[in-house]
């Protein structure tokens, strides 16, 4: 009598081994699908969209289409939950006391949706929490003091009127459509360069020959994972054309940062040597937390120090560069609003190409066009926490543990309960009268609380003196041929960039 094949010697391990295999995918798949009954039972207050049991809402996150958000905004009154994929979701939130509820809490960054960010900067205060978070958040704090900042200015400027040359070029005495957020970008990433390590790149010039330039440029994209749940998971992205770029450009960016940070080490270590210290201009953002690992030791290591690098480059860079960019936009489209802060600045400044820190504090106008700018485009257009305890809302609705809320800054921004006519450009909102009868949560464009955005003075300094010096060289005018359309991503982009009508002053 023949054998059955489960008898053969080869067979038994391999029948076993699949029988294994089902089992762990059997449990996995029951895993999964209590997960999603939870989630079910957990949002079930909250009323959603309509979603695909598979996809989610990912094809309204994939579109990115800031119009279909504000009509759920409107639909959905304070939150809703979205779906992303069939066993995750996220609770966006966009009331100003939910807000004031969400961000006065310790909860930690969401790690679902943090750990798209950790490769490239590193683990530095954009993701870091608890305990180390304070500490780094302690130790950088000086590096934004009035001091440090009123010595950017002129570097700022410096930049600023680089830029405005090469427009000059390309506009001579013609009314000339630029597409303005490339030059913009490179203006940002020079500014920071001279900031965070003193280096003179002219990347403004030769941006094509610059790797480290060019990988920044690059490295502002590969965010779209975010909103591709089947990249969500590690192995697949891993070994996706998009992951293994994105192994390389974090190679290039470390090294970059490494060589810059050993290059000052040494030459400090030389200058101590020989007694002959030499006071710069200015102290830069690596000057301040080289000084801070020396007075902390092995309590900030050298890896702290690249990551807090990394991310003040990459943080200010994208969130820097769409800033400025939609502000022209909005002021392109306003040529009223454009004009008054003009005047302001003319009687500010003159016909001067350079700008003082005293005389930023006079451009009161000017200031709340920019507020006004970030109401309608936040750099950052949301920011998630994974709730460590339950959390209930003011109006009695709760959510347990483990939940990941996404404050929604665009959300907010544009709730029209909060504010009249949302899309409207309207600088006088933020008037001292306006500004102190609105909850004081309703603008957040640098968020809130204990962890609020370390740089916003630098960006607003940025924002006044580029602004100022653009306005005296420039009119703005948009190019009606091709609207901006905004991408909802990790920081807000312009989906096929700025065009304006430039048109030189004489």
């Amino acid at each position: 009598m023949e054998s059955s094949w489960l008898e053969m010697r080869w067979a038994r391990p391999l029948y076993l081994a699949f029988v294994f295999c089902l089992a762990l995918g059997l449990l996995q798949a029951i895993k999964l699908y209590l997960r999603r009954l939870r989630l079910l039972r957990d949002l079930c207050p909250f009323p959603a969209p309509p979603t695909h049991w598979f996809y989610g809402h990912q094809k309204l996150l994939q579109e990115g289409k800031m119009e279909k958000f504000e009509e759920l905004v409107e639909k959905y009154p304070c939150a809703f939950p979205c779906w992303v994929g069939p066993f995750q979701a996220l609770f966006y939130i966009y009331d100003p006391d939910y807000a004031k509820i969400f961000l006065g809490r310790t909860d930690p960054k969401s790690k679902y949706l943090y750990k798209f960010l950790i490769p490239c900067p590193g683990k530095g205060l954009v993701s870091l929490d608890g305990p180390k978070w304070s500490q780094h958040r302690e130790l950088l704090t000086p590096a934004f003091n009035v001091n440090i900042l009123k010595s950017y200015v002129e570097v700022m400027a410096h930049s600023v009127n680089t830029m405005l040359g090469k427009w000059e070029k390309i506009c001579s005495s013609q009314d000339t459509v630029v597409e303005v957020d490339e030059h913009i970008n490179l203006m940002t990433l020079d500014i920071l360069l001279k900031c965070a390590f003193s280096r003179e790149t002219n990347c403004q010039i030769s941006s094509t020959h610059d790797l480290y330039v060019k990988t920044m440029f690059e490295a502002r994209k590969i965010f779209y994972r975010l909103h591709s749940f089947l990249h969500h998971h590690d192995i697949i992205f891993k070994f996706s054309p998009q992951g293994q770029r994105l192994q390389e450009m974090v190679k290039i960016l470390q090294q970059y940062t490494e060589k810059v940070i050993q290059d000052r080490k040494k030459f400090l270590k030389v200058e101590k040597k020989h007694g002959n210290t030499q006071k710069r201009k200015y102290q830069d953002f690596l000057d301040i937390i080289l000084s801070a690992q020396a007075e902390n030791g092995n309590s900030f290591s050298d890896t702290d120090l690249k990551s807090e690098v990394n991310t003040f480059m990459l943080a200010g860079h994208d969130t820097m560069a769409g800033s400025i960019s939609w502000l022209l936009y909005f002021l392109a489209l306003n040529p009223e609003h454009q004009e008054r802060c003009r005047e302001e600045i003319r009687g500010i400044l003159g016909d001067r190409s350079s700008i003082t820190w005293d005389q930023l504090g006079e451009m009161s106008y000017t200031t709340m066009c920019i507020k006004e700018s970030l109401r309608l485009a936040p750099p950052v257009p949301s920011i998630s926490r994974e709730l460590s305890k339950p959390i209930t809302f003011p109006d009695g609705r709760s959510l347990p543990a483990g939940i990941t809320v996404v404050l929604s800054i665009w959300g907010l921004h544009h709730n029209p309960a909060i504010w009249e006519n949302p899309k409207v450009f309207d600088p006088l909102r933020f008037s001292q009268e306006n500004s102190d009868q609105r909850h004081p949560y309703s603008f957040l464009p640098f968020s809130a609380g204990p962890r609020n955005c370390i740089g916003q003075h630098f960006a607003m300094i940025e924002l006044k003196v580029t602004i100022a010096l653009i306005l005296l060289r420039f009119k703005v005018a948009p190019d009606p041929t091709r609207p901006l359309v905004f991408l909802y991503q990790i920081a807000l982009k312009a989906k096929d960039g700025v065009h304006l009508h430039l048109k030189k002053l004489s």
